[in-house]
């Protein structure tokens, strides 16, 4: 007689469906809802980027954008009135000029600026919070600097720009009041509760195992601390200091404020800087819908975007790398 073919169920499945089929109604309202949700902030999110990609086209299609700016023109040193090819942002004057290559750089200036201050800081902090500090003193601790997110972002600008900028210029000579240092030292307060959160929850969250069978070895706390703990979170801890690259590098309103706003292309941290963001935020509401200025600044944004997904991507890569050598960790 022939076989006849059988298909066994897995027991989570059969589970899963009974408890579907005995579920209140208002249960299953509640499931469909959250899947809506979910699928709303997946669709927005996509459509944000495809506004912004289809504003961004006419640099490579539209003749008369083409004819101010393209994206040679925005990367590469151009030459104007017969003087030596540089890069120049002055997207407003008699000649137009279109190059971002100043803008990245101030970004990157003011971003590394704030994450060599709060990287430190941040790490640091939960290292001691989530290993070293007694227990009553770490329930005060991780709440006073996780209050420091919800500071407004405006009234860490104005107390950098009153305040910090005079310290500052008086303290290191600067020629500039306003400049990169002061504004990455601005951004840094921002950025410390995000990798000091994440990296506090990474540390806390390594067995308790690991710990006792060091100590048990005859390793002392600190010793522990540093070559059983720290390393079984580093994936934790590099997610936190990307996750504040990307928090520092699309941040606006410090920026704006505190770095001078002057799109000069040099190393210097005690001269202005202007960022991506900054002039994103500044020039839109003056530029003419569908003109070349108005399409650049598209482009910009569609820039920051590729290159913070880029950096997503290798962070992502180099935390699996970290998990992949601590045995999945």
């Amino acid at each position: 007689m022939p076989l006849e073919a059988t298909t066994t169920v897995p027991r989570k499945v059969r589970a899963r469906g009974a408890f579907r089929r005995g579920a209140p109604a208002w249960h299953r309202l509640v499931e469909a809802g959250i899947k809506l949700v979910a699928a709303a902030a997946i669709a927005a999110i996509l459509l944000i980027f495809a506004f912004i990609v289809k504003e961004s086209l006419p640099i490579l299609f539209d003749a008369v954008v083409r004819r101010e700016v393209t994206l040679s023109k925005m990367w590469l040193p151009q030459r104007w009135d017969g003087a030596a090819a540089r890069w120049s942002w002055q997207p407003a004057s008699e000649l137009p000029k279109y190059s971002i290559a100043p803008l990245v750089v101030g970004s990157l200036k003011i971003t590394l600026v704030a994450l060599a201050i709060s990287a430190p800081l941040g790490i640091l902090a939960a290292i001691f919070t989530a290993s070293i500090a007694p227990r009553r003193l770490r329930e005060v601790l991780k709440p006073v600097i996780e209050l420091l997110a919800g500071v407004p972002s405006v009234v860490l600008g104005v107390f950098a720009l009153i305040v910090l900028g005079t310290w500052l210029q008086r303290a290191f000579g600067f020629e500039h009041r306003l400049n990169a240092m002061l504004a990455g030292a601005a951004l840094s307060m921002t950025i410390v509760p995000l990798i000091f959160t994440l990296a506090e929850d990474a540390l806390s969250a390594v067995p308790r195992a690991f710990v006792d069978a060091s100590l048990a070895l005859g390793a002392t706390k600190m010793h522990t601390v540093l070559r059983v703990v720290v390393p079984a979170a580093v994936p934790g801890i590099a997610a936190g200091v990307v996750l504040g690259f990307g928090r520092a590098i699309g941040e606006t309103m410090i920026v704006v404020i505190a770095s001078g706003n002057a799109a000069l292309l040099d190393a210097s941290l005690g001269h202005s800087a202007r960022t991506i963001t900054a002039t994103i935020a500044q020039e839109m509401g003056e530029a003419v819908n569908g003109s070349p200025h108005y399409v650049v600044l598209f482009v910009l944004g569609a820039t920051l975007l590729v290159f913070t997904l880029a950096t997503n991507l290798v962070a992502q890569r180099i935390v699996e790398r970290f998990r992949a050598q601590r045995g999945g960790s």
